[in-house]
Formats: C-alpha cells, sequence, structure tokens
C-alpha cells in the first residue's frame, strides 16, 4: 500500500471530504485545459495560498467552489495550514518546502485523476423561479 493509498482510505471515511466532487463544469474544465495546465494551477494555489509560515486568511484562504483545484483541495485536507496538518502531519507555522508543495500538488492531481475516472457528471439545471403574477392583468 502506498502512503497515497492509506491516505486516501483514511479520507473515505471523513463524511465531510467525501462531500466533495467535480461538477460537470469542473470535469469539462479538467478535460479542456488538461493534466498539465491543471498542475500548474495547483502549484500556482499552494505557492501562493498556502506556502508562507502564516498564510493570509489561513483556513478561509481555499474558495468551496470555482475551480476544481479549490474542490479537490478540500476533497484531499489540502485546502489549508490545519488541514495540512490533521491530514498530511506537515507542520503549521513553518514555511512549506518544495517537496512539501509538490507532495500536496500530487494529493490533489491524484483526487482529480480519480474523479476524471468516473462518468461525466450531468449538469445540473436551474430552477426556474416562478414569478408573480396578477391574474387579472392576464385576462385584459
Amino acid at each position: 500500500m502506498t502512503p497515497l493509498d492509506d491516505l486516501f482510505q483514511r479520507l473515505s471515511r471523513s463524511p465531510f471530504r467525501q462531500r466533495f466532487a467535480l461538477g460537470k463544469i469542473e470535469y469539462d474544465y479538467c478535460l479542456n485545459k488538461g493534466e498539465v495546465q491543471v498542475r500548474e494551477h495547483a502549484t500556482d494555489f499552494i505557492k501562493q495560498r498556502l506556502a508562507a509560515a502564516e498564510p493570509t486568511n489561513d483556513g478561509k484562504q481555499t474558495p468551496m467552489r470555482g475551480h476544481p483545484v479549490f474542490i479537490a483541495q478540500h476533497a484531499t485536507g489540502t485546502c489549508c495550514r490545519g488541514c495540512l496538518r490533521k491530514w498530511h502531519a506537515i507542520p503549521q507555522h513553518q514555511a512549506l518546502t518544495t517537496e512539501q508543495q509538490a507532495y500536496a500538488v500530487e494529493v490533489i492531481l491524484h483526487w482529480i485523476h480519480q474523479q476524471m475516472q468516473k462518468p461525466a457528471p450531468v449538469a445540473k439545471t436551474r430552477k426556474v423561479k416562478k414569478q408573480d403574477t396578477n391574474p387579472q392583468l392576464d385576462l385584459l
């Protein structure tokens, strides 16, 4: 069993982490951009948002949606320094090494790769709000 197998087995027991999945938009984004570009984005996000010893807004720096990497970060516990400590034993309050950053990117890409092996998600349909109408106006 590889270290990633052990990690993903532990993550599978977390109801919170299991809530995350790529939606149709994120799935298509990965298909269109490809692994190289998604990896570049993950590398940039980790460097900009997590690598500092005391990241800005730590614990709130990773959006819950808007990019497949953000979703993957929450699914894999690579979203903030507290989660990196809890899930990956990476200490808080010290800058991430190049190796630790690369590890986080690999975890994220592994999760995305797993998601991309599933059938494409169905696009969500928006509910159309029934507008208030005055029946009398319809009579005229």
